[in-house]
Parts: structure tokens; C-alpha cells; sequence
């Protein structure tokens, strides 16, 4: 818009620059040749009156000379009083005075006609003037005009034109560029605020300025960011009151188990109590907390993923005893570091975990496999259960549009986890023979949307190589 408003001005003012510049430069050079010719016939008419007095030379030389053009200036004086048969009489001849520049036709006709007039020559003009004689001849009068009279003044004037139409060209551009200016900044700061609200940072507002319609677009962009807080607030006082509903059924819960004795079930049940109301109490301090981390982990942040795979397949490999499950963990051996907080990456293993138990029968063999490549570590959660006949309506699930008994909250937890880094969730078959979830958690620092243009280039490139090494991986003992 600011460059538009420059380029509009630039060229209206300078088409109003040529319409009057133009013409006025041509009137000018006009002007200039009237003063020549007005001064040229001042000069003839200085000798004038001479001529109706005397014919003598040597008299009209000296009033020529006293004008001061007697280099530009001559005068012709006609023959009078000779016989027509043309013998010797008292007659005079014709007689010049000066240099003559015109020709003898022009003269010739300057004397028949009896007015003045005008003539081009070499270097310039000259201006013809009759005048009559006390004989009743016609004496003609010629006055030089050089071509540099004619056109003094005129390029200095041109060029003060030329300076001022450059400085209404150089004004009406830095007007209009200020005009933009003013217009445009509202604009932009409307853009920064749309782009730090969609950052998650709330408290983005953006200044009531510049013209009408950006005033009230900033107005009711404020409106808006206000109702976004006041909603995300009561979403939060809910998701708090809610999981402050559950901790009374954990108090029974915990009672009854703190009843049933020593032993590995008794066990388990008090550590799945106890796991429960520090997730509660993570809900509740997280729903409360009015300052929602949104930016990306910053240097050091994150987690060891071996280390909490370790953590969780400890925690759920006494119920795969229980239940006669063969499990196995690979590629945990090692420290891995992912930009994820350890919570969220428990919380996601539980989740997938968790469907694992839900989802298979009893004694359905399950592993969990951890590669780190270059830019990204993948883990893979599978089984040997009978499968996901759709995984496109299970990862639908997995968006909000749970059914058939599923909130679809798991799903959601691991996609949201994963789209957090850049990566992504993919539900495919295993070389268990039943589901393989594998997780795609990105190490370069880039967001979604910088990678969503290249994430299919990626995986192109790199999925060979990395399908071969889960392939040698994944047989169970």
C-alpha cells in the first residue's frame, strides 16, 4: 500500500509537472525572441530620424556608430535623381552603410511592400525596417539579431522550471510516502499482534491509530483477544473444578488400597493410586496456571527419552507378567535427548501403552523400540494384536471425534506431543502382525508449520534407512 500511494503521486504529479512545465518553457522561449526583435527595432528607429534629414555617409555612419550596433547594424539607401535614359545627371547613387547580411531580394522587397519584416541568416536573424527618405525613396534599415540574443535566458529559465518540477516531484513523493506510512504501520502492528496472539502470547494488543478503518479493525482485533482470554480462562476453571471432582473417588480409592495387604497386585494398585493424584494435581496446576508455555524449548530443555521408556515399560511390565504378555524394549541402552518435557513423553508412552492392554487379549506380545537419527528420534510402539482395520478413523479419534467407548484423548496427547517439535504420528501394521505407532519427534528446533512444506522430502530421504534398521530390531526373543 505505501509503495502504491508513492507511485500514484509520482506519476500524477508528473504529468501536472508536464502539462504546465512544457508550455510554460515554450512561452518563455517566445518571450525571449520579442525582446530581441523589440530591441533590434528599437536600434531602427534611433536612425530614423536621421535618414529623413540626411543621405550623407559620412553623418550616417557617425549616428550608427552612436547607437552602438554599427558592426550589427547597416543601412541601404536607394539611387535618386538620375535620368532615365541613363546618362550623366545630378543624381545619387546607391549607397550601403554597414554589412550587409541580407539578400538583395529581401531588401528589394522590404522597399516595395513598406513594412517591416524579418529574415533568417546565417548565425541569426535580422529584422528589415523601411524607412522613408526627404526624396521620397524608401531607405531600408537592417539590424542583426544573433541566434544567442534571441535564446538568452531562456535555458536558465528552463532549468529553474526543471528544478521546480523535481522538487514537486521529490515533495508530493515524501508526502505520499508519509500518508503510507501512517497508513501502513497501523496495518502492520495489527499483523504482529494477530501473529503473537496466534503465538499464545494473550496479553497482545494492538494500538487504536491511523486511519478509520484500521482503528476499528484494531478495536475489534482487542475485542477479540479479550474474549480469547476471558474463554481460555473459564476453560481452564473447568478443567480445574472437574479434576478437582476426582479426588474424592481417589480418596476412597486410596483408602481401599492402603486395605488389601502386602503383595505385587496390592503393590501396583497404591503406585497406580498414587500416579493418579500426581496427574490430578498436574491438571489441576496446569488448568490454573494463567501463563501457558507455548514457546519452543530453548537450549537444554527437554528430556532423556531412554530414560523414561525405561521408567514406563518398568512400571507396565508387572502387568504384562500378569497377563502373560512377552514384551521387549529396544534402543534404550543409551541417552537420547528430545526437546519434550519428561511428562509429556510419559504421558504419551502410558497413553499408547495403555491401548495396548485396552485393545489386545491377554498374552499379546509388545515392544517399544527408540532410534535416534540426525534430525530426529522415532519411537515405535507395537504389538501383535489383530490390528487397526482403519488407522485414518483412528487418528481421527485421536483429533476429538472419539467413539465406540474412546475418548480419543491418547492419541491426542502423542499427536500434540509430536506436532509440538515439528514431527508428527503415524498408525501403520507391525512386523508383529498387528499395530505399529510410531512417533516422529523433530531435533532441528523447527515448528510445524516451517516444516510442513519439506516434512514429505524428509521422510522420503530418510525412511529407507531407518525402516531397515527398525526391521532388524524388532524381532521378539
Amino acid at each position: 500500500m505505501r509503495w502504491a500511494l508513492v507511485k500514484v503521486s509520482l506519476a500524477v504529479t508528473a504529468m501536472v509537472v508536464v502539462a504546465f512545465a512544457v508550455p510554460l518553457g515554450l512561452v518563455i522561449r517566445e518571450m525571449a525572441r520579442d525582446r530581441a526583435f523589440s530591441n533590434a527595432e528599437r536600434e531602427a528607429a534611433a536612425v530614423a530620424p536621421a535618414l529623413s534629414i540626411t543621405t550623407d555617409r559620412d553623418q550616417l555612419e557617425r549616428v550608427v556608430a552612436s547607437a552602438g550596433s554599427d558592426d550589427g547594424m547597416s543601412v541601404h539607401i536607394p539611387a535618386s535623381g538620375e535620368p532615365a535614359d541613363g546618362t550623366e545627371g545630378t543624381g545619387q547613387r546607391a549607397a550601403d552603410i554597414g554589412r550587409q547580411r541580407a539578400t538583395d531580394e529581401d531588401i528589394a522587397a522590404v522597399r516595395e511592400m513598406g513594412r517591416a519584416s524579418t529574415t533568417e541568416v546565417d548565425g541569426g536573424s535580422t529584422l528589415l525596417q523601411p524607412v522613408a527618405l526627404s526624396s521620397g525613396e524608401i531607405a531600408v534599415v537592417e539590424v542583426y539579431v544573433p541566434e544567442s540574443e534571441v535564446t538568452n535566458g531562456v535555458g536558465t529559465a528552463w532549468a529553474v522550471l526543471a528544478a521546480v518540477g523535481a522538487a514537486l516531484v521529490v515533495g508530493s513523493v515524501a508526502v505520499a510516502d508519509r500518508l503510507g506510512v501512517r497508513m501502513v504501520r497501523p496495518a502492520q502492528r495489527l499483523v504482529e499482534g494477530a501473529h503473537q496472539l496466534g503465538e499464545g502470547r494473550l496479553g497482545s494488543r494492538v494500538p487504536v491509530e491511523g486511519p478509520t478503518e484500521l482503528r476499528l479493525a484494531a478495536v475489534a482485533f482487542n475485542s477479540m483477544a479479550d474474549q480469547v482470554v476471558q474463554l481460555l480462562a473459564n476453560e481452564r476453571e473447568l478443567a480445574a473444578d472437574l479434576s478437582h471432582r476426582l479426588r474424592t473417588p481417589l480418596t476412597v480409592l486410596r483408602l481401599n488400597a492402603a486395605s488389601l495387604g502386602d503383595g505385587p497386585a496390592a503393590e501396583q494398585t497404591r503406585s497406580a493410586v498414587e500416579q493418579l493424584e500426581r496427574e490430578v494435581d498436574t491438571i489441576i496446576h496446569t488448568a490454573r496456571d494463567a501463563k501457558p508455555q507455548t514457546a519452543a524449548a530453548g537450549p537444554g530443555a527437554g528430556c532423556d527419552a531412554a530414560e523414561v521408556v525405561r521408567e514406563r515399560m518398568g512400571f507396565w511390565s508387572a502387568l504384562a507378567e500378569d497377563e502373560g504378555r512377552k514384551w521387549r524394549v529396544a534402543g534404550a541402552d543409551r541417552p537420547v535427548r528430545i526437546p519434550v518435557a519428561r511428562a509429556d513423553l510419559a504421558a504419551s508412552l502410558d497413553a499408547l501403552l495403555g491401548n495396548v492392554f485396552r485393545h489386545t487379549a491377554e498374552g499379546t506380545a509388545f515392544a517399544v523400540d527408540l532410534h535416534n537419527g540426525e534430525d530426529a528420534v522415532i519411537v515405535l510402539v507395537s504389538d501383535a494384536g489383530a490390528g487397526i482395520p482403519d488407522p485414518e478413523a483412528a487418528m481421527a479419534r485421536g483429533r476429538g471425534s472419539g467413539s465406540d467407548g474412546s475418548t480419543g484423548l491418547g492419541l491426542d496427547i502423542v499427536r500434540r506431543m509430536a506436532e509440538s517439535t515439528g514431527g508428527d504420528v503415524r498408525i501403520g501394521s507391525s512386523v508383529l502382525g498387528g499395530t505399529e505407532v510410531r512417533i516422529w519427534v523433530q531435533l532441528d528446533g523447527r515448528t510445524a508449520p516451517e516444516r510442513r512444506g519439506h516434512r514429505g522430502t524428509v521422510r522420503r530421504r530418510r525412511q529407507p534407512r531407518q525402516a531397515a534398521t527398525i526391521n532388524r530390531s524388532r524381532s521378539l526373543p
